[in-house]
Formats: C-alpha cells, structure tokens, sequence
C-alpha cells in the first residue's frame, strides 16, 4: 500500500516568515498537529508542530502584558522554531517504510513531496492505523485465528486448504516478520462469522490439526463522526 493513496493532499503549509502565531491559528482551525514550511517555489524547507509552538511560547507565568505577549508572538517567525529539512517521503513509498520511520524518529506525521521536493501531501500516524484497520477488515466483524506455523516453503498450504475444505471464508491474512522461535513464524488470519455450532467445530479441528495461539471472535462499531 503507497503513501500517495492514504496521505492528505489538500495541505495547509506556510512560509518561514509567518508568525508562529499564525501557525498556532491555523493549527486550531484547521485541527492539525503540524504544518510543512515551505520557500516560494513550494518546495518543503521545515515542519512546524504545536509541540514546537508550545515550546517556544512564553510561560503563563510571564510578567508581560497582553500587548507586549501579542507583540512578541507575532515578532517570533517560524524560521527561528522550525525542524529544518526534515525526514520526507514520495508518494511512491511504501505505508510500511511511513510507519517505520515514524517509529525510529518519534514522529507524529511527515511531509510528502514529488521528485523536485515540491509539497505534494503529508502523512501522520492516523493515516497510519486507517491502514491496518482497512487491511485487516475489522470494522467488518469475523474472527481472528492466531498460528504459530514452520516458515518453510508451503508451509501455510495446509492451513488454507483446511479453512477452504470446511467453508471458512478468508478476509485478511498477516504474518510476523519477528518469530519468537527460529524454524517458525506466526500468522494471524481473519475469516467471516460462522454460525455457534459451525463455529464450535471449526475452533476445536483447527486446535486440533494445528498449532493455534488464540481464536478471537472480534465485534467493532465504527465510531460515527
């Protein structure tokens, strides 16, 4: 799955000579975490958190007056608060490489930007959990069966012929890159809801013929908006 079918195209961006309060502005009407900075071509030069907003903003214990804090915040300009040139990815990158840089960096979301380094969109990490929920069919029910198989060529046949003979309909299928025991690896497939009794059978055969670490009937309501 690319970044360019999940990211956020429409992007709210500024240039390093804006405010910081503008960006704090922006940041709450917009109800963003951060704002890619770019020069005048388009092309991403820094990113902006309100993290780094808060950082920078004057403690509430400040002996300032109103005007004089209104004054100070529109003389601090993002170029002074910014991370300059920050990690990127292109559009054609991978959801997974997203995630694992997120990861290894701490971050809350990046800049996308085309081959010239133009902004073409940015990814966070609810884009993110957007993917492993469309991927693993949750929101649609069914149940989850956990495997600890060898990783050995053909080594998921038996499985899948086995949930395929007794009518188990396959929604999503994982595997662990990270085994806990060498020679084997853990898959994690999600089939639909079968009726109790069909059900019943189908968990005491499958623990029977196979390894089974867990057997998970999942039942989740979207969250309306």
């Amino acid at each position: 799955m690319l970044v360019k079918n999940w990211m956020t195209s429409n992007v709210v961006s500024l240039t390093a000579d804006k405010s910081m309060m503008k960006a704090a502005k922006l940041m709450k009407d917009n109800k963003i975490s951060r704002i890619p900075i770019v020069d005048d071509a388009g092309k991403v030069v820094g990113i902006v958190s309100d993290r780094d907003i808060k950082e920078a903003s004057p403690s509430k214990a400040t002996t300032l007056d109103m005007h004089e804090l209104y004054y100070l915040l529109s003389e601090i300009k993002l170029a002074n608060i910014m991370t300059k040139n920050p990690v990127c990815l292109s559009p054609e990158d991978t959801i997974e490489k997203a995630a694992a840089l997120m990861m290894e960096h701490n971050f809350g979301g990046m800049p996308v930007v085309d081959e010239s380094g133009k902004l073409a969109g940015i990814i966070t990490d609810s884009d993110v959990f957007k993917v492993l929920i469309s991927i693993t069919g949750v929101l649609e029910g069914g149940i989850q069966i956990g495997f600890n198989l060898p990783n050995t060529p053909g080594g998921l046949v038996p499985v899948l012929d086995y949930l395929k003979d007794h009518g188990a309909r396959i929604m999503s299928m994982l595997t662990s890159s990270e085994p806990p025991e060498k020679g084997m690896r853990h898959v994690f497939i999600r089939i639909r809801d079968v009726d109790k009794s069909a059900l019943k059978k189908l968990k005491a055969d499958l623990e029977a013929n196979f390894d089974v670490l867990y057997f998970v009937q999942d039942t989740v309501h979207p969250v309306s908006k």
